[in-house]
């Protein structure tokens, strides 16, 4: 057992040479690709996000687990057998030692890839959304365990918002998890651009967020800061559409006695079958729009950083 844990995770050499000379780094989950996009269509996909942030000058960090072993940093070959192989899983931070031990191949949710992430010193994380406080918890408590992880990890999320905005707003208040807006001063709604709720922060530029990151260092906060990047009004879906699908999804969800991890994956794939694909095409936007920012803020970090002498 000491042996797994003065090797978890195992980063690549990119990833690790990147670190080590202070140059920009961006961690990116894998239950996008493994469960959130249809296949093959996602290795095409995971293959543009990592493209993105190369063409930016950024190190992808794509995390995910391999056979039992966590590994930040996928080469040609891991990112292929997340896309394409069904008999992947999806993991949260309690299941990581469980899919080790039993030598599974994985996707990492929110809570597990910031947990990596923030292991190795990667400060970045793009992502889609954040799952939330789930409805109904007031008849029967359940909320994702990525509120839990944010509130302990130190790591800046990108995110176009969560389920169930109102309690999950309140709950990343409660846990300390600082919110901020990206040029916006409401919160997104992840496939809808404004979800009605205020913020009390916000920031409108990469290097802002940089010296809010540094600031926060310096008091030593040790949660994470959830940017809130939204859909532009051109790009998000039809809100009358989605209202009708989401309740139809949730309907259905209650229905068929779908519960906890299972949900995300079973709401996504009804919407995307009830708008016809429109969905995917708006987790694409979603996606790369976070992605575009994290690389941004990873490459502002990266230069603050190196005129402070602090990592």
């Amino acid at each position: 057992m000491v042996g797994f844990m003065s090797t978890v995770p195992e980063v690549s050499p990119a990833v690790r040479a990147a670190l080590a000379a202070g140059r920009p780094v961006v961690a990116l989950e894998s239950t996008i690709i493994s469960h959130g996009l249809p296949r093959p269509a996602n290795l095409a996909a995971a293959a543009s996000f990592e493209a993105m942030l190369t063409e930016a000058g950024v190190t992808p960090a794509t995390i995910a687990v391999i056979d039992g072993v966590p590994k930040v940093g996928l080469d040609g070959r891991d990112l292929e057998r997340i896309a394409l192989d069904e008999s992947v899983i999806k993991v949260s931070v309690r299941d990581l030692g469980l899919a080790m031990a039993r030598r599974r191949t994985a996707g990492t949710t929110v809570a597990a890839t910031s947990a990596l992430a923030a292991r190795v010193g990667i400060r970045v994380f793009a992502t889609g959304g954040l799952g939330g406080v789930h409805r109904g918890f007031a008849e029967s408590p359940d909320e994702s365990a990525d509120l839990t992880v944010l509130a302990a990890t130190p790591i800046t999320v990108v995110s176009a918002g969560v389920k169930s905005i109102p309690a999950t707003l309140e709950r990343l208040e409660t846990r300390g998890v600082a919110v901020v807006g990206y040029r916006t001063s409401r919160f997104p709604a992840f496939y809808l651009t404004d979800s009605g709720e205020e913020l009390d922060w916000r920031l409108d530029s990469a290097t802002e967020i940089a010296e809010v990151m540094a600031a926060r260092d310096a008091v030593g906060d040790t949660a994470a800061l959830l940017i809130a990047n939204p859909l532009p009004l051109d790009k998000q879906l039809d809100p009358a559409l989605h209202n009708q699908v989401l309740n139809q999804a949730l309907a259905a969800a209650d229905e068929e006695n779908v519960r906890g991890k299972a949900v995300t994956p079973f709401l996504l794939a009804y919407m995307q079958r009830a708008t016809e694909g429109k969905t995917v095409e708006v987790n694409l936007d979603v996606a790369r729009g976070n992605i575009a920012l994290a690389a941004e803020i990873a490459t502002a970090w990266s230069a603050l950083t190196a005129t402070t002498g602090k990592a």
